[in-house]
């Protein structure tokens, strides 16, 4: 697992200085930091680095690409954000939240608008408020640019190579000693100097945070709660949380929370059912090893013993899921069914978010019914599910997955062709039109597809390479190479502009 603490340094360095590409680490793709004295990084740039770290952790294995979390996490987050739109700053970035596969305690903000959640923070928040404060509390960071300021200042560390800390974080895989020898020397000192943002940072996030949660209708005290418990976890336990290690926290913080929200309305914010089942869900994918599942249905199967109500729906999709896992599907689908019959019971919050937690049950089944091996049924199951729920992303291409599952490839194809015409910046969706493309065996069009898909990763050259392949292909056609002449022209096009613009920010 890679050693997530790591990871906030990796960003905070890359957010407000300028960066440049060496020769030994263009081969990377990872660019190399330059002297702050030369300017901070504009809000533009900004947004270039970000795409450009996070095409790199979602390579990454503990990168949770789960369509119903994620949902969840940006409906959640960006109704944050519009509470307060100001926040996007002059360049109107669109926020993007996510979580990682970590044990620890922790959030990190990327530069351009990217927010992480750790798993097991998640997992610790006790109500939808708490973890709306701690995205606020990044959201804050984000809008008053915080680590370019910080980092802005820091003038006596002239070059930082992000590759170092790449290799760091690599190797933190196999052997944590290896990790902590590439972080010594002079860089290591440097990143050191530069982790905690200072207290006056933190009080404007704070105080930014407290806004958002006030305006979009969240119990503001959450904030001083969760962040509090974690304080109070210090004195307990010798390990300093990850969170508070990158936003240190102090009592003066706490009693300055305190009395602004004291002068906010108080709103009293009912969890989400939502909330409950994406917790679920995630203790399931937090750890999915044999151990891993075990420990999960030990953990629902508790939570049923203790016969609380609100409980019931979590516990039974959290078993259902850990099923589904296990491959035992017929018991995952009457599990299901246990929780979709407990759920109906359930009252709706008046502030309850869309999609409805009635999504993230029908994905689940759709899923249930893909692996069980009934491509008809789960293709039934998801066109059920797009008409209830046009907008989820995670439904649209679970439906196109249905259509290749039956054999119908052509529709599949359709379909995707009228979705990335729609939604032109998911690259998920020009990776199953490849596969689509592949499974009806043209080649020129599987290698155009795979073209767009990294081109919205920010992945150029690969998408340059791709398109070299579809005009090797063998099918081929006039139409296929005038398209693809046009793409190679607009992608060099916009490298050349990336480097040029690279260059000026030296």
């Amino acid at each position: 697992m890679v050693r997530r603490a790591l990871l906030p340094v990796l960003i905070a360095l890359s957010c407000a200085i300028p960066v440049t590409l060496s020769p030994t680490v263009s081969a990377q793709n990872l660019p190399t930091l330059g002297d702050s004295e030369r300017g901070e990084l504009t809000p533009l740039m900004e947004r270039k680095v970000g795409e450009e770290i996070m095409r790199e952790i979602r390579r990454d294995p503990d990168y949770l690409d789960d369509a119903p979390l994620l949902e969840y996490l940006n409906m959640l987050g960006n109704n944050l954000v519009e509470a307060k739109p100001e926040v996007r700053g002059e360049a109107n970035y669109e926020f993007s939240f996510f979580a990682v596969r970590d044990p620890t305690l922790n959030a990190f903000a990327l530069p351009g608008g990217f927010i992480a959640v750790h798993s097991a923070l998640v997992l610790a928040a006790q109500s939808e408020s708490e973890l709306a404060a701690v995205l606020g509390h990044e959201i804050g960071h984000i809008a008053q640019r915080h680590i370019a300021r910080m980092l802005s200042q820091q003038r006596q560390d002239a070059l930082i190579p992000l590759a170092a800390l790449a290799l760091a974080v690599l190797a933190s895989r196999s052997s944590p000693d290896a990790a902590g020898a590439l972080m010594m020397g002079g860089e290591g000192l440097a990143i050191q100097r530069q982790l905690s943002f200072s207290r006056d940072a933190e009080r404007e996030a704070d105080r930014v945070g407290l806004q958002i949660l006030s305006i979009a209708g969240y119990d503001t005290s959450g904030m001083v709660s969760f962040f509090g418990r974690m304080q109070r976890a210090t004195r307990v336990y010798s390990e300093v949380p990850a969170f508070l290690q990158n936003h240190p926290m102090t009592t003066e913080r706490i009693a300055d929370m305190q009395a602004r929200i004291r002068s906010l309305p108080y709103r009293q914010h009912s969890d989400s059912l939502d909330f409950q089942l994406i917790r679920a869900r995630l203790r399931v994918l937090q750890d999915d090893s044999t151990q891993g599942l075990r420990d999960a249905a030990v953990f629902f199967d508790d939570q049923l013993a203790q016969n609380a109500r609100s409980q019931l729906v979590p516990s039974k999709y959290g078993l259902a899921f850990v099923a589904l896992k296990q491959g035992a599907f017929d018991n995952a689908q009457k599990l299901l069914q246990e929780a979709r019959m407990a759920a109906r019971g359930v009252p709706l919050p008046p502030n309850a978010m869309q999609p409805t937690y009635e999504s993230i049950l029908d994905s689940l089944e759709i899923d249930i019914a893909l692996a069980a091996g009934h491509p008809d049924e789960a293709a039934r199951l998801a066109a059920l599910a797009r008409e209830k729920f046009p907008i989820s992303r995670g439904i649209a291409r679970q439906y196109a997955d249905c259509l290749m599952a039956q054999g119908r490839n052509s529709d599949a194809v359709i379909y995707l062709r009228d979705q990335a015409q729609l939604y032109r910046q998911e690259p998920q969706i020009q990776d199953r039109l490849a596969k689509a493309y592949a499974a009806e065996g043209k080649q020129a069009l599987q290698h155009m597809a795979l073209a767009e898909s990294y081109a919205l990763a920010s992945s150029l050259l690969s998408a340059l390479e791709q398109l070299s392949l579809a005009r090797k292909a063998p099918d081929a056609s006039f139409y296929d190479n005038a398209v693809i002449d046009a793409r190679e022209r607009e992608f060099k096009t916009r490298w050349n502009d990336e480097q040029e613009e690279l260059k000026k920010s030296k």
